[in-house]
């Protein structure tokens, strides 16, 4: 059976603690040494303000006192829910009265669930269900709604029913999928009605824009594309050389691995459209290229992170029996799904963005190992492109069956070139730094919020 980091849950709280203080020492260290030395289309709005990153004011400081309904189809380690989140810690961060409902939520008692609500709740947001009369009574007194993912349309009807008209002009709709069967006139039919949508990637907005009009005859509100950005916390991490090289360490000893072997790793939820699958098949390719052109080499590994043990699925069974087949196990190492990747991302070499089919609509891995100053070999599809510039910051190669090979190729690449690893990493940091910051996501999310407004009231007006 391919490997798995046994001891990483058992001695989590161990290792945390350590970097914590390392990372203390560290940031304590860097004060006082700075202390010492301190004497689209018409319908389309691109929303790319580069501001100055600094301790200005911050842009959302607007929403202060506003009453925002957050609406999210469910609570999970997923990206929809992370984000949301996120702009609700943004919009609690300048004073806003924020309150989140999870439309689609277990009967039984999730660990998850009860983690991500209790973070929530101790930083001021308000948590309940989005059924009963208080989820009818916010909305309608909300200055905004914001829905999450195209599934949250249903809530409209089902919950707020012949108050929807009163709604529906202070929405946001938040957009996040790429799949075709989120095209349903049961999930989006209010769409058009609502103050403006709000999508993570130019090319998924222009997805949205064709695929409503030409399959469900309906028009896209005002639409803005967002690109997202790192966390404050995520960057002090990846800045810090210190803590990086504990968590290196640390991971790495866990999983078997030494200092100096190469390490690819895509870090997704393990699923057909992640294509880890792909991954490893081009992964046992680039190892039968390696041995062909009788490469010397330091030992390559490859990292799935993103299983779930609890749920193992026939999918996942598959990649584990494929590792078996191809005789591999001490090279694959499989991992639990995690909402700490920062750890894996100090341990790794590469990071393989592999999502299939169209892609992921951003992908916030991408931009996350990009501050870790990491290449990335990524499917040229969705937002993808317009995160990796490919030959500068990574290597791009086509989804499908078709990017087995190309991606193998990649993976020799930057395998047998460790100066062409750095410098792509370090161009990628520059490019996060440039544009990929939360100054810069909340500064694009201002001006959203601005825009809705003045339109929400401007209905109400009338």
């Amino acid at each position: 059976m391919a490997k798995h980091s046994v001891g990483w849950v058992a001695s989590q709280k161990r290792w945390l603690l350590a970097f914590l203080v390392m990372l203390s020492v560290s940031t304590l260290i860097a004060f006082f040494i700075r202390a010492a030395f301190d004497t689209c289309d018409r319908n389309l709005d691109v929303v790319d303000k580069r501001p100055k990153i600094g301790a200005s004011p911050s842009p959302l400081r607007f929403m202060k006192s506003k009453l925002v309904l957050l609406v999210s189809h469910e609570l999970s380690l997923s990206g929809g829910p992370l984000l949301l989140m996120e702009l609700a810690f943004l919009l609690r961060s300048v004073g806003a009265e924020v309150c989140w409902i999870t439309i689609q939520k277990t009967v039984d008692t999730d660990e998850v669930v009860y983690s991500l609500e209790h973070k929530m709740l101790n930083r001021g947001v308000q948590v309940f269900s989005s059924r009963g009369q208080e989820a009818v009574d916010t909305a309608l007194k909300a200055d905004l709604v914001v829905l999450n993912t195209a599934v949250s349309g249903k809530w409209l009807d089902i919950v707020l029913k012949e108050h929807v008209p009163r709604v529906v002009p202070k929405v946001l709709w938040w957009i996040h999928e790429m799949r075709g069967h989120y095209f349903k006139l049961d999930y989006v039919k209010h769409l058009p009605f609502v103050a403006g949508a709000m999508i993570d990637s130019h090319v998924t907005a222009q997805y949205w824009e064709n695929r409503t009009r030409e399959r469900l005859r309906i028009k896209m509100p005002q639409t803005h594309v967002v690109h997202l950005g790192n966390s404050k916390e995520l960057m002090d991490v990846a800045e810090d050389s210190v803590a990086k090289r504990v968590l290196r360490e640390h991971v790495r000893e866990s999983l078997g691995m030494r200092s100096e072997d190469i390490v690819f790793a895509i870090i997704n939820s393990v699923s057909r459209g992640k294509g880890q699958d792909l991954f490893l098949r081009s992964f046992y390719e680039s190892l039968q290229l390696i041995q062909e052109k009788k490469l010397q080499l330091p030992t390559m590994h490859a990292v799935i992170v993103g299983s779930d043990l609890s749920a193992q699925t026939k999918f996942e069974s598959g990649l584990r029996n494929y590792v078996i087949q191809k005789k591999i196990q001490d090279r694959v190492h499989f991992v639990n799904k995690t909402l700490t990747v920062a750890p894996y991302l100090a341990a790794i070499d590469v990071l393989v963005q592999n999502s299939q089919a169209r892609g992921e609509c951003f992908g916030r891995i991408t931009i996350e190992a990009m501050a870790f100053q990491l290449p990335v070999l990524g499917t040229a599809a969705g937002g993808t492109t317009e995160i990796v510039v490919n030959g500068t910051t990574g290597f791009l190669h086509p989804a499908g069956k078709e990017g087995v090979t190309p991606l193998a190729k990649n993976i020799v690449k930057l395998a047998t070139h460790v100066e062409r690893r750095l410098t792509m990493g370090k161009r990628g940091y520059e490019r996060v730094k440039e544009r990929f910051l939360e100054p810069h996501m909340a500064d694009r999310i201002a001006t959203v919020l601005k825009e809705v407004l003045h339109r929400s009231k401007s209905h109400s007006d009338s």
